[in-house]
């Protein structure tokens, strides 16, 4: 199981790196377009809005249909989004396609509940944490090599070289990953039909799904807005220092592991609570200190490490409600994380033009205060009743 466990890692990561390439090359992206960054910005909110219309379409079928046949679809999907991002004649066609890229790129959603289910409730968070450091570790590294290959051979190439990464991942998937088949096969319209009512009668799956869209818009509103602070006096930095910047956040896929095993050992409350507060420290930092290197650096190590130990056990959390309708479960989870994610990119441009970076630290502090208001409005005498009534 743990060769099983690696593979779906590495799968998480590397198709999850599909939504992130364009972020360091946004300055490029402008220059080559002669776009301002509040339309070039548009870009990531269009690839996380793709991303959730294929939570929505297409995760949900993993309650009905063989997962393995499911992840060998979407990852060549992927593949097929990749090469025409990096084709792209135009904005908007670049637009599109980043659109279609995102919402056939949702493997780490089919992988992390393929995960859940190969585990027990004593071991599920340590499972679920193993592949969403896979995925985190694509989300940070995605930005360093697209930086450092977009500086030396355009903005198009990390596209390319992507989409042949994406092939060979594909048949070594063909390969090795065994079927996994649900408890018994439900009508596509009945799956989609089922997800508000799973929503309306689940306080917990609504508080994580809160819980999840603020600690994304935060981290997506940060990484969206830094290749224009980079740009701007007196740093005056290009994509190669942009995409250097995800080394930084390996921290956050190293707490991954950590916040599954917190989880299992101590309880979601502790770890959830504990990641909004350091995100809202991380923007306090990035208020102080964000017109240096160092300071940026620092807000980076704490802001993944917050939205990681938070995601992670949201995550868990939601997994071992029912494992009947696991993928669906997912499928809102998600859906809410990135819908938080493009409000936090859309934010991002324009709050930077108008505002500067002093108003997007104040926007990302707020996302972090918000989220424990949330935690503590939320938890309640309703969530107690579902717990008693589901125990």
């Amino acid at each position: 199981m743990n060769q099983l466990l690696w593979l779906l890692a590495a799968s998480a990561g590397m198709t999850v790196a599909n939504l992130y390439y364009a972020q360091p090359l946004l300055g490029a992206l402008a220059d080559a377009f002669g776009s301002p960054p509040s339309t070039v910005g548009l870009l990531i909110t269009a690839t996380q809005l793709g991303y959730a219309a294929g939570l929505v379409l297409l995760v949900p079928l993993a309650d009905s249909h063989d997962r393995r046949r499911l992840i060998l679809g979407v990852v060549a999907g992927g593949t097929i989004g990749l090469v025409a991002a990096g084709l792209a004649p135009t904005l908007p066609f670049l637009l599109a396609a980043s659109f279609v890229l995102g919402l056939l790129s949702v493997t780490p959603q089919l992988a992390i509940p393929y995960a859940a289910t190969l585990a027990d409730d004593r071991s599920r968070g340590r499972s679920v944490g193993l592949v969403i450091s896979g995925l985190l570790l694509g989300v940070l590294l995605s930005r360093s090599l697209s930086g450092i290959i977009g500086a030396h051979l355009g903005w198009r190439a990390p596209f390319l070289v992507a989409a042949g990464a994406n092939g060979l991942l594909l048949l070594t998937l063909a390969r090795r990953l065994p079927s996994q088949l649900p408890p018994r096969p439900v009508p596509y319209r009945e799956l989609v039909r089922s997800l508000p009512t799973l929503v309306a009668t689940t306080p917990p799956l609504r508080r994580h799904a809160a819980l999840g869209a603020l600690c994304f818009g935060a981290f997506s509103l940060f990484w969206t807005a830094l290749p224009f602070r980079l740009a701007a006096p007196p740093l005056d930095y290009g994509s190669v220092v942009a995409g250097l910047f995800g080394i930084l956040g390996l921290a956050g896929a190293l707490a991954a592991p950590l916040a599954g095993r917190l989880t299992d050992r101590y309880g979601w409350p502790w770890v959830n609570v504990g990641g909004m507060a350091i995100i809202a420290v991380a923007y306090a930092v990035f208020a102080i200190a964000g017109h240096t290197l160092v300071g940026l650096g620092a807000g980076v190590v704490l802001l993944d490490f917050g939205v990681q130990a938070n995601h992670v056990s949201n995550q868990t959390r939601v997994l071992g409600l029912d494992a009947s309708v696991r993928n669906r479960l997912n499928t809102i989870y998600m859906g809410s994380f990135c819908a938080g994610g493009a409000v936090g990119s859309a934010l991002a441009g324009w709050t930077f033009t108008h505002l500067g970076w002093a108003g997007v630290s104040a926007v990302g502090a707020g996302f972090g205060v918000a989220g424990i208001a949330i935690f503590a409005a939320i938890r309640g005498a309703r969530e107690a009743r579902f717990e008693m009534v589901r125990g």
